[in-house]
């Protein structure tokens, strides 16, 4: 029987240790830990790869500690558009949503669209129509905001005025879920508010399948996290999934090589987890921090925000 794992992400450009009090940061670890909890409980019943993604990033979707779902980010119009998709690595079945504006739980809505099998990916108010007439739970935007979105925003909108740069948190963040389970399947799952002051009907990398998500059995599993725009340029999960099959590297190698690689002439900020067929971990990012967590094989749970890494009781 296959060894299971499961690794987790909350978004890069962490905020500098000090921008927040020591019991903010421990509440959104233990977020973190209920991520890894809700996925690896899924993975240790027999439960598939897919149900656990979709269940750790429900657990995100839900905190008001990341860009996704509640505490989701604002566009230009002080609007909250999501996206989210979910992949199974089995059958290279995926389901994606963009631009809802009122599904409380996007991945769910990805995941039930995926087995629907009618289309891959629906956007606006399409995607909410859809969710609403599978009876899935929506909410007012007023549900998706949060204090600190509306700070972010403030700020965003001030940068744009005066030509100055804002901070990675300020800008972005995303959350997302890899999984191998118990007959050796692989899925991803990932889900964001994009970035703060976008366009209004910006859709990035994380519903797009390839770019953002991406899953084969035998291979690998990613969900990034970072300035989608180029996420979908490079085609990230799909060209580690291919470095990895056909040049042979490892996947620390070819998660690594984009991130640090590829994607470091452009200056942006990027991050990811990735899987393998083994369940071997790979989490490179090239900002301050990056919310994550991780289910080793031998079961061990770790947690982390920056360089310091935390072990958890599952």
């Amino acid at each position: 029987m296959t060894k299971i794992a499961l690794a987790i992400h909350g978004g890069c450009g962490v905020m500098p240790e000090d921008s927040m009090t020591a019991q903010e940061w421990s509440e959104a670890r233990d977020d973190l830990a209920e991520a890894l909890r809700a996925g690896y409980a899924v993975l240790k019943t027999g439960g598939t790869a897919l149900a656990a993604v979709e269940a750790a990033v429900m657990v995100m979707e839900d905190s008001p500690h990341f860009n996704a779902g509640h505490g989701a980010a604002l566009n230009e119009k002080g609007i909250h558009e999501l996206d989210a998709s979910i992949m199974d690595g089995a059958t290279l079945a995926a389901g994606a949503i963009s631009a809802a504006r009122s599904i409380r739980n996007p991945v769910k809505a990805a995941r039930v669209l995926m087995e629907d099998e009618r289309a891959v990916y629906l956007t606006g108010a399409a995607a909410d129509r859809f969710a609403e007439e599978k009876g899935l739970p929506v909410e007012p935007q007023s549900y998706f905001t949060t204090k600190k979105r509306l700070e972010a925003l403030e700020a965003m909108k001030a940068h744009a005025v005066a030509g100055t740069e804002a901070t990675e948190n300020e800008k972005h963040g995303t959350v997302g879920a890899v999984a191998l389970d118990a007959a050796g399947h692989l899925a991803a799952a990932t889900s964001t508010g994009g970035y703060t002051n976008k366009p209004d009907g910006r859709v990035g990398d994380s519903p797009v399948i390839g770019a953002g998500t991406y899953a084969r059995d035998g291979v690998c599993a990613v969900s990034g996290t970072g300035k989608g725009e180029f996420f979908i340029r490079y085609v990230v999960g799909h060209e580690i999934a291919s470095r990895v099959a056909y040049l042979g590297q490892d996947l620390e190698t070819a998660a690594g090589g984009l991130v640090h690689g590829d994607l470091a002439p452009h200056k942006i900020g990027a991050g990811l987890v990735a899987i393998d067929k083994d369940g071997l971990v790979a989490a490179p990012y090239n900002t301050a921090g990056m919310f994550r967590g991780w289910v080793a094989p031998d079961g061990k749970a770790f947690v982390a925000t920056h360089d310091k890494v935390f072990e958890i009781t599952l």
